[in-house]
């Protein structure tokens, strides 16, 4: 089945978000704002659509992508190089792409998924089947919580995720203007609010130094620390994996580090981190995310799926399919995308085959492709900016 043509869309989302953490905040921006907003695509092959949803996270972030850059890559680049091109040529497709226009991962993640989900939908099989299997049927879930100049407030958020949601696994962020030891008080504060049976992982951002990380981590073990995610510098490899070697069991985690195969290369010949921390929107798709995986799994480094999807059952769904892939034995914590699964509300562009939390997790779709059925009432209701390449 050749592509005719590609449908592409910023929407509008049905719940503004607003968060804190160490670089900046993150923003989902005032209603008709373009920027913060999701870009939705749909390929169309053959009478096959594929669909697909990205929140570019910038600005405010450390992904330099914004709505506007991801319209105007496919529009301009992408788009025109994949018409007439086969959905199932994924590897031809990246490799033109990246040849033409290196980078923008999220531009290429939400045609990754796309052509993922026409394809599935093209055979009669889940996006899963198409890349490897199911390995696992529940994906539990993490609930993100926002930093706050009150650890009152990060301590509501921890309960709601855990009384109302069930949610077994926590990250607070870190690196707020109280230094690290305000972070330790939260960190302690946070965990005897929620008790002992939740495992509490810290993510900083970026926001700390070597010796800021070594000295929180060493004062936050005497509270459970279940982890630390990307305390320093995305470039500084050597500092992850001087902090690792002083971590005293404490599981190191990857993300702002980890944007392409070759930085996960990198990070593994390194020895610097436990765990890679792999967003779909980040590394560019299904398709590098695999790969990535596979890095991993041959240097013993475990597999976290990142990424919160607010208010996005598509993008959640690509994360969910993904995450079933990877053997239990070989993931590490719970995915992220719990916002886009029903506590920031419903996703109106989905018709059919909307996923919900149940005791902390999520069941895998099972239908074709990504599982979702696309309500285009909706869909044309929710579109703020739209361009056909054809």
């Amino acid at each position: 089945m050749k592509i005719d043509s590609i449908d592409i869309r910023i929407t509008e989302l049905p719940v503004r978000v607003k968060r804190i953490f160490s670089s900046g905040s993150y923003d989902t921006g005032p209603a008709e704002q373009l920027l913060g907003k999701p870009v939705f695509v749909s390929i169309n092959a053959e009478g096959v659509q594929g669909h697909a949803q990205i929140r570019p996270i910038s600005p405010g972030h450390f992904v330099a992508d914004t709505a506007h850059s991801v319209v105007s890559a496919i529009e301009h680049v992408y788009a025109p190089l994949m018409i007439g091109r086969r959905i199932s040529d994924m590897e031809a497709i990246d490799d033109l792409l990246t040849s033409r226009l290196a980078g923008n991962p999220a531009a290429r993640a939400v045609l990754d998924i796309a052509l993922h989900d026409a394809l599935g939908k093209a055979l009669g099989l889940p996006v899963h089947d198409l890349i490897g299997g199911r390995c696992q049927d529940e994906i539990a879930l993490e609930w993100s919580v926002s930093l706050a100049d009150e650890v009152e407030i990060m301590i509501e958020e921890a309960r709601k995720a855990v009384e109302e949601y069930g949610i077994k696994v926590l990250c607070l962020k870190a690196a707020g203007r109280g230094g690290w030891r305000r972070d330790v008080e939260n960190f302690a504060a946070v965990r005897r609010a929620v008790g002992d049976g939740i495992v509490i992982g810290v993510d900083p951002n970026t926001g700390w130094t070597i010796p800021e990380t070594i000295s929180a981590m060493a004062a936050m073990r005497e509270f459970d620390l279940g982890y630390m995610e990307q305390p320093i510098l995305r470039r500084d490899v050597r500092g992850l994996a001087e902090i690792r070697a002083k971590a005293c069991g404490v599981p190191l985690m990857a993300d702002e580090s980890l944007f392409t195969i070759q930085d996960a290369a990198e990070l593994a010949q390194a020895r610097a981190v436990d765990i890679f921390c792999i967003k779909l929107y980040q590394v560019g798709g299904l398709l590098p995310a695999r790969k990535i995986a596979a890095i991993g799994e041959a240097n013993g480094i475990q597999i976290n799926s990142g990424g919160l999807a607010v208010a996005s059952q598509f993008e959640a769904a690509a994360s969910a399919h993904f995450c079933a892939t990877i053997p239990a034995r070989r993931t590490f914590g719970a995915a992220e995308f719990a916002f886009g699964v029903g506590p920031k509300g419903p996703d109106p562009l989905v018709a059919e085959g909307a996923m919900s939390i149940a005791d902390g997790a999520v069941r895998v779709p099972t239908g074709p492709g990504l599982g979702l059925t696309l309500d285009p009432k909706a869909l044309e209701r929710m579109t703020l900016r739209r361009v056909v390449v054809s």
